[in-house]
């Protein structure tokens, strides 16, 4: 658990002296090698703010792989590790260009940062004194209040919503575990533009939610689901994955693009498919776009005989029932010394598979292990990157 931050540590953060003893600390390595004796150095001369200057220094080089401008933010370990990156903040904010937006939960700003610019006007709520002062020095643009995220206290906006997904210290996919419990806060918005961040594990189809979930992936992990309100959503769209990457670049496939793919045997390639295309449950849509098909219709494999660009695949070297002792003689056969090991649709743990096949060779090789119908096949493959 971090340091427990007050208003007065804020206050004290932001001011003329907390900046310069802030630039003090920072000068420190604070590694694990070194962090005890910093700490006593800190302590010897900032006393009892040594813990908020080393706890706010650690969490500012944390922050600056995941929000921009965060390397001069006042922030908790909580609230970092629940805040959207950048990136992904600002795909949101893209869609709510010129509305006047009401962040409900904005803790730190996180969200409040990429709508300041894009937005009409953006205004963030909080029940959490602290991290509402630190919002107000994180994000200078934004209009702040204290409020209860189920009590609407404005009209006429469009509400952005990130209920926190741990209970009891635990992440939770329980929809009516979150703070503020999902349905309540679906009932208090009921009528309104509406986007609420969810984790991408939630059960979609149990809320009967009447507009559009867009799964999003950041560089290749999933990051979050978002429920769009039908005033937000494309006509026609039901479901839709966003996949970016921090280099700018990236894709969007909905529910709307065409399905139809044929059932062939196996390709040139294997395509392990994003994994918010996976959660969106548009891979037959995805596979459509770029000539693929899948290896089985239950399965998430997608093959073809050439990659979308950009997107890593398998080549595949050689195919075969699936076993143990055939896998090994297999690999042996490739002088394989390395393997990655991907699985879908058997029963296999990649980390006790690999000491168990006993590699003495030299390649590198990747293997996928599926199943196709009701027969557990191993394809051994040679990765594009």
């Amino acid at each position: 658990m971090g340091y427990d931050f007050t208003l007065a540590d804020v206050e004290y953060l932001t001011s003329d002296d907390g900046r310069d003893a802030l630039a003090s600390v920072a000068d420190r390595e604070l590694s694990t090698r070194t962090r005890l004796a910093d700490i006593g150095w800190a302590r010897t001369r900032f006393g009892d703010r040594a813990g908020m200057l080393v706890e706010t220094v650690i969490l500012r080089r944390k922050a600056e792989a995941k929000i921009a401008g965060g390397a001069g933010w006042v922030l908790t370990d909580d609230a970092l590790q629940q805040s959207t990156p950048t990136r992904v903040a600002a795909h949101r904010a893209r869609r709510l260009r010129g509305r006047t937006v009401h962040d409900v939960t904005c803790s730190i700003g996180a969200e409040l940062t990429e709508l300041v610019g894009v937005a009409e006007t953006v205004i963030g709520s909080d029940l959490d004194d602290v991290r509402l002062a630190m919002a107000a020095h994180n994000v200078p643009g934004a209009y702040l209040l204290r409020a209860d995220a189920l009590r609407p206290v404005t009209r006429d906006t469009t509400v952005v919503a990130d209920p926190a997904r741990r209970s009891g210290g635990r992440r939770t996919h329980d929809p009516a575990a979150l703070q503020p419990p999902l349905p309540d806060l679906l009932d208090a918005y009921a009528g309104r533009d509406l986007a609420v961040k969810c984790a991408p594990g939630l059960d979609f189809d149990s809320l009967d939610w009447s507009g559009e979930v867009e799964v999003v992936s950041l560089d290749g992990g999933v990051r979050e689901a978002c429920l769009y309100s039908p005033g937000l959503s494309t006509p026609g769209v039901r479901r839709r994955a966003a996949v970016l990457r921090s280099d700018g670049t990236g894709f969007e496939i909905t529910d709307a693009a065409d399905d139809d793919i044929p059932e062939r045997e196996p390709g040139e390639w294997i395509v392990d498919p994003d994994g918010a295309i996976v959660r969106a449950g548009l891979v037959r849509h995805y596979a459509a776009a770029h000539g693929l098909w899948q290896l089985d219709p239950r399965i998430a494999y997608l093959t073809g005989d050439s990659l979308p660009d950009g997107v890593r695949g398998f080549r595949i070297v050689e195919r075969l029932k699936y076993s143990e002792k055939t896998l090994r003689q297999a690999l042996a056969r490739h002088d394989c010394g390395a393997v990655e090991i991907l699985v879908r649709g058997v029963d296999v743990d990649p980390a006790v598979l690999r000491p168990r096949l006993k590699l003495r060779g030299s390649a590198s090789l990747s293997v996928v292990l599926t199943r196709i119908g009701r027969t557990p096949e191993a394809f051994v493959c040679t990765p594009s990157r």
